[in-house]
């Protein structure tokens, strides 16, 4: 997340930085002119009334460009999404920020029940994920915040529990009973998003953190970044070195091992003094996907201005599992060469066989969207420039990202919350501004290739905001996905969808046996035929920028009434496969494994 310019250069102690200042691409008009999407900012009317917090005093340290997450998942097991907001705080003691929780009624207004579950906790949130690692059938809550994470177990759908330390991921560094974080001079944990995932095929849920750069409050502080005018700039992760991924392996009864060395997370190389090895990551966004479609989860990481990761999963020649990170040779590490600043990333078969992911990059670099174009060994394309997204998407800071199908045609549409992260980006560029309108890209391609034109007015959604986490979910009921964008700094956003197409729409819920396969079925690849036509979907946690969106997938049949098949590939090693006929649609479907 570097500030660079290129119209008007601003030097620092450490260097010259640039701030992307590439001019925006007009909307494309859609075919036939339906380039107006309606969709309504219902935030209030649904009693949604979050405002994050960034600490921002104006010292500007880096953690408050950073924005906060959301978390889509049903805690109470009632079948509905409820959402989880991840808030920040102030640097020094006191201030009564908190998350929230808001818990879905059912009839399209949500009701805050933070306290009352137990989760009014004072953090410098950022993101997180939510999923049943005790497979007990009510999913649980990982947060990930600078200075320390939490893990709060589900207990029952009624409240929430601490077990952060009796997990063996206790780790806190925020400053206690001593100096205030700005007058901090060691490292606090500068953690980002993360996802659950069974990487070794017990039935459990595994959980990988990334984490952003080493982080010191002080250096961060002593570093002369400065605006025209002499201002303060916030200071790029370029000034920072980078820092490793952590993998933690569920063992059971409650407990993980931290097994990110063992299992080929820790990526290095030898850069340091002397040729001393460092860490090279600086990890923004995460997700879990299968493009070799073995059976086993792989991962891909969105960092920023250092080289992307892409974890294969394989044999670890001992009966079990580990990763071995080929970002290099799969075509995953660089877009034209070099770096962008990644920020964050999601996955999807965009076309029937064809896995695809992409990545929201820096201002002044496009999405990067990378196609599978042979399964082994791995090999990636970016085919964002052929898919319409590089010229559109190149202007704006990106942030969130989501596949969905809004207009529910069967083919993945694309948004992407954009907001720029130094609020006084008018000093250097007087044209711009810190919050930005999100994109929406409407797929236009056919059924066998994906094109994407930006839609020229979607709504509410077009509102200028300063963009961070989203999520996709359909909060009340009616099949049409809506979305949820958080902001730095500001309140949140719930958008309504309400673009009726007439299309039709099936929802499935998927319930894994808690045994072979984990409860909210992770990992799971869902092959979808209606109409003669196959889709394919995979069921994952955390994605996006910070956030999650809703497990259930929806899926969008356009004309068609029924769906004649789902085969579910159940996650987990000899977890088995299972086959639904003949689903109508326009309801939601659980398909419990059997």
């Amino acid at each position: 997340m570097a500030i660079r310019f290129a119209c008007a250069a601003v030097i620092l102690t450490a260097g010259v930085v640039l701030l992307g200042c590439g001019t925006r691409t007009p909307p494309v008009p859609l075919p036939g002119g339906g380039d107006v999407v309606p969709f309504a900012d219902v935030t209030v009317a649904a009693g949604i009334r979050f405002a994050h917090v960034n600490g921002a005093t104006g010292k500007k340290l880096l953690p408050e460009t950073m924005g906060g997450g959301v978390i889509v998942f049903d805690f109470d097991a009632d079948g509905r999404p409820d959402v989880f907001l991840v808030n920040g705080r102030g640097w020094t003691a006191g201030g009564a920020t908190a998350p929230a929780l808001y818990r879905n009624a059912g009839d399209g207004t949500f009701a805050d029940v933070t306290a009352a579950v137990g989760l009014a906790v004072l953090l410098f949130g950022m993101g997180g994920c939510a999923g049943d690692f005790d497979n007990d059938g009510f999913p649980d809550l990982f947060v990930t915040a600078v200075g320390g994470n939490r893990l709060y177990r589900n207990a029952g759908g009624k409240t929430f529990e601490d077990v952060t330390a009796a997990a063996g991921l206790k780790r806190d560094t925020w400053p206690a009973n001593g100096p205030t974080v700005a007058d901090c001079n060691q490292p606090i944990t500068f953690p980002s998003s993360a996802t659950w995932l069974d990487f070794d095929g017990d039935g459990r849920l595994d959980m990988l953190v990334c984490n952003y750069v080493q982080w010191i409050p002080t250096t961060d502080l002593g570093i002369q970044a400065q605006l025209p005018g002499g201002q303060r700039a916030y200071v790029p992760p370029t000034q920072f070195p980078g820092t490793h991924c952590q993998l933690f392996r569920n063992l059971g009864g409650g407990r993980f091992a931290d097994v990110s060395a063992a299992c080929g997370i820790e990526v290095t190389e030898p850069t340091g003094p002397n040729g001393a090895r460092v860490a090279v990551g600086k990890a923004l966004g995460v997700v879990a996907c299968d493009p070799d479609g073995d059976g086993w989860p792989d991962l891909i990481v969105a960092n920023d201005t250092v080289r992307n990761f892409f974890f294969h999963n394989v044999p670890d020649g001992k009966g079990g599992r580990t990763f071995e990170e080929v970002g290099l040779r799969a075509n995953v590490a660089y877009a034209d060469g070099r770096p962008r600043g990644g920020m964050g990333i999601d996955a999807a078969h965009l076309q029937p066989d064809t896995p695809s992911a992409v990545i929201a990059n820096f201002s002044n670099e496009p999405n990067t969207l990378l196609s599978l174009v042979r399964p082994a060994p791995l090999l990636f394309q970016d085919m964002s420039p052929a898919a319409g997204l590089a010229g559109a998407s190149r202007g704006p800071m990106k942030f969130g990202a989501a596949f969905f199908d809004f207009d529910l045609d069967g083919r993945l549409d694309l948004f992407t919350a954009n907001g720029h992260l130094e609020p006084d980006i008018a000093l250097a560029r007087p044209s711009q501004t810190q919050a930005e309108a999100g994109q929406l890209f409407r797929n236009v391609g056919g059924a066998d290739q994906a094109s994407f034109a930006v839609v020229a007015d979607a709504g509410d959604l077009s509102r200028p905001m300063v963009g961070r986490g989203c999520a996709v979910l359909d909060f009340n009921g009616d099949g049409r996905p809506d979305l949820l964008v958080a902001a730095n700094g500001g309140p949140a956003g719930l958008f309504r969808n309400d673009h009726d197409t007439g299309n039709k729409w099936v929802r499935l819920k998927l319930v894994g046996d808690g045994v072979k396969s984990n409860r909210d079925a992770i990992g799971a690849r869902v092959v979808v035929t209606a109409g003669g036509r196959q889709r394919t979907f995979t069921i994952a946690a955390g994605r996006g920028y910070l956030s999650q969106s809703e497990l259930p997938i929806t899926v969008g049949l356009g004309d068609k009434t029924a769906v004649e098949s789902v085969a579910v590939h159940w996650p987990g090693k000899d977890a088995g496969t299972n086959t639904w006929t003949n689903l109508a649609a326009g309801t939601e479907h659980r398909l419990p494994q059997k």
